[in-house]
C-alpha cells in the first residue's frame, strides 16, 4: 500500500483542547511540518510535546515553494501541512500544494477536525442542508458585483469577515441583497468570549454598532425565499 506523504491537518480555531488524537500523532511522526506561521503554530505544538521541526509555508510564499516541496516528496520526505487555526485550504494556504501533489501522484491525507464555519452553520439556525462557501468577500474590485449575483443563492451562504470590515458587510447585504433577510453572526468560536448573535439583518447591526467588535468572525446569512 502507498505510504502517505502529505497530510493536511486541521488545527484548533481557538480552544486548545479540539484537537484530535491522530493529529497529534501524525505531527508527532512526520519529518517535518509546514506552518502559516511557525510562532503561532509553536504554542500548540508546545502544549502537545510535538518535537518535530517547523518551517515556513504561506500565502505569500506558496507559489515560490510549491514546487521545492514536492520533489522533497517525490523523495520520500514524510510532510504534514498545518495553518494558524482550521483546515488547510479552507481561506487558508493548502490548496495550491494539494493540487500540485495530486497531480504528481503523491498520496495525500487530510484528516478530519476543526473548521470555522460548521459549528458557526449548525448553530445559526439557519437552514444547513444546503448552502455555499463564500469564504472572504472581494475588499474593494467586484465586491458589489458578488453581492448582487449573491442576492440572487437561495442557498445559505456562509462568509468569513474581518473585525473591520464587519459592520461596512453587514451594511452592504441590506443595501444589495435587503434589510429582510436573517443573519447570525459568531465571533471568537471555542474561546473565553464566544458569541453567536441572530436575528433580521438590522437589528444585528444594531447590536454590533452598541458592542466592541472585536475576533475573527463567521457570518451565516438566510438565502433567498423564493
Amino acid at each position: 500500500m502507498e505510504e502517505t506523504r502529505l497530510y493536511l491537518v486541521p488545527t484548533p480555531i481557538g480552544n486548545l483542547a479540539d484537537i484530535t488524537y491522530r493529529a497529534v500523532e501524525v505531527l508527532k511522526s512526520v519529518d517535518k511540518i509546514l506552518a502559516e506561521d511557525t510562532r503561532t503554530s509553536g504554542v500548540l505544538l508546545k502544549h502537545y510535546g510535538i518535537n518535530t521541526p517547523t518551517e515556513s509555508f504561506h500565502a505569500f510564499n506558496e507559489h515560490k515553494r510549491t514546487e521545492g516541496i514536492i520533489e522533497r516528496l517525490q523523495s520520500g520526505e514524510r510532510l504534514a501541512l498545518i495553518t494558524d487555526a482550521g483546515t488547510p485550504g479552507i481561506s487558508d494556504p493548502g490548496f495550491m500544494l494539494a493540487r500540485a501533489a495530486a497531480e504528481a501522484d503523491i498520496k495525500v491525507e487530510c484528516l478530519p477536525g476543526a473548521t470555522a464555519f460548521v459549528p458557526a452553520l449548525v448553530k445559526s439556525g439557519l437552514p444547513s442542508d444546503k448552502f455555499v462557501f463564500e469564504g472572504f468577500l472581494p475588499h474593494k474590485k467586484g465586491r458589489q458585483t458578488r453581492l448582487k449575483i449573491l442576492s440572487e443563492e437561495t442557498r445559505t451562504i456562509v462568509f468569513y469577515e474581518s473585525p473591520h470590515r464587519l459592520m461596512k458587510t453587514l451594511e452592504q447585504f441590506v443595501e444589495f441583497i435587503g434589510p429582510e433577510r436573517s443573519v447570525s453572526v459568531s465571533r471568537e468560536l471555542t474561546k473565553k468570549f464566544e458569541e453567536t448573535v441572530t436575528g433580521p439583518l438590522p437589528e444585528v447591526i444594531d447590536h454590533f454598532k452598541n458592542h466592541t467588535v472585536k475576533g475573527e468572525f463567521v457570518v451565516i446569512l438566510e438565502g433567498r425565499n423564493d
